[in-house]
């Protein structure tokens, strides 16, 4: 059952998140490419989005290894979900449901209004697990997702008003 946030209290408490740290870069490139494929983003790009953009990296330990991540941009205006990614083998465990359920918290932390994302039109889990969080259909950003010209959905969440 969600609270009123859209957060499901039994399944994100039983997952526990981190921030990342520079050694999981190689395995964020590694998911990187096994999951969104010619329109990963590159090595070079993650090291320099974590060293030097204004981005929260968060993730989950697997049995093994890192086994999903987010990352979450606030530049002070938008808070945007950059990218949130669970290992095949790991999904259906409630990794990405633990993962918006930080998001979201991180954003009332943060006072935001407004929480961003775009998301494939083709990920059908993913508009799925977004519009649970409450978010709505903005706009459509054609051939967003390069090389492949897969066009991307834009949404947003509102936040109430802190108190």
């Amino acid at each position: 059952m969600r609270d009123a946030s859209g957060v499901d209290p039994a399944s994100a408490s039983a997952v526990s998140i981190r921030d990342l740290d520079e050694r999981d870069l190689d395995r964020v490139a590694e998911l990187e490419s096994e999951i969104f494929g010619a329109s990963a983003w590159s090595r070079a790009l993650i090291r320099e989005d974590f060293l030097h953009g204004p981005s929260r990296w968060r993730g989950v330990e697997g049995e093994e290894s890192l086994s999903a991540y987010a990352v979450y941009g606030f530049d002070g205006d938008a808070f945007h979900l950059m990218n949130l990614a669970v290992a095949p083998e790991a999904r259906r465990q409630g990794l990405g449901e633990a993962l918006m359920a930080d998001f979201m918290a991180e954003a009332r932390r943060l006072h935001v209004r407004d929480a961003w994302l775009e998301v494939a039109v083709t990920n059908e889990a993913a508009l799925a697990l977004y519009r649970a969080y409450g978010f709505a259909d903005v706009r459509v950003r054609r051939r967003y997702y390069q090389p492949e010209g897969i066009d991307a959905l834009v949404m947003r969440a509102r936040l109430p008003h802190p108190s």
